[in-house]
Parts: C-alpha cells; structure tokens; sequence
C-alpha cells in the first residue's frame, strides 16, 4: 500500500465535509495506526473556554471510520459505519493542536474494534476512546 497516496486520498475527501469545517487533517498512516490532528480554537470551544467534548469525539470517530475504510479497502464489497462509540475525557485543552490515534483491537468479519487516544501538543492524554463499526453491504450509489 502506498500510505502516502493514500493519506493525501483521505485528506483529499474531506473536503466541504464536517471533517474540514473542524479542520481535522490526517497526518500519518501506517499498517498498525491512523493518525489526525485538529486545532483548537475559540470556534470548537464549549462556554468556559475548554475543547467541548463533542469536538473530540467528533475528532476520534473520524479517524476510526477512516481507518476501517482504509483496512476494508477502497473496492470492497462492504462499509464501515460507526455503531458504538464511548469517550473518558481526562485532560482538558484551551489551546493548541490534539492528535488522535486509531489502532484496531479487532478485525472481524462483521466489525472492527478500535482504541483511539486524543493527546495534546506535548503527548499528555485528553481523550480514551473506544469504537465499534459495523460492517455492512455497499449499496450502490
């Protein structure tokens, strides 16, 4: 797999999405992890100035649909959908940039399993998550 094509594809879909209007950018791909990054500006800040959660979990499930995506492949018979995700926030943030890091716990048949886990700029954890997606049939479009 050509992981620098492939990130420039996913960051190339983005466009006019959710994804770019919260400037959520991937930044690095290999077998074992998706990584994106999102600043953290006024605009993405609940009312006493912190990261709103929201944000963050909007954050995590993009880089774990993503990546389900990328390990299904592109013509694969079967999607990704998100179906459960839960969220620890554990560090606040007022500023600077987040990375999120998706890793697969499992990949079956029917779903995939992922950690992600949000840090700051200096690798402090914000966020735990996990994430199921299911995978189900493409319908033609």
């Amino acid at each position: 797999m050509d992981f620098e094509q492939k990130l420039a594809d996913l960051n190339a879909r983005c466009a006019h999405t959710f994804m770019e209007t919260l400037g959520i950018r991937y930044v690095e791909l290999t077998e074992d992890r998706l990584v994106a990054e999102m600043a953290v500006t006024s605009a993405l800040h609940q009312p006493m100035g912190l990261l709103h959660g929201g944000a963050t979990v909007a954050l995590a499930e993009t880089v774990g649909s993503a990546f389900s995506f990328v390990q299904l492949g592109e013509n694969a018979s079967l999607a990704a959908v998100g179906q459960e995700i839960s969220a620890n926030h554990i560090r606040s943030v007022r500023e600077g940039i987040v990375r999120a890091t998706a890793r697969f716990l499992h990949i079956g048949r029917r779903s995939h399993v992922l950690e992600i886990r949000v840090e700051d700029s200096e690798g402090r954890l914000v966020s735990f998550l996990k994430m199921t997606n299911a995978l189900i049939p493409k319908k033609p479009m």
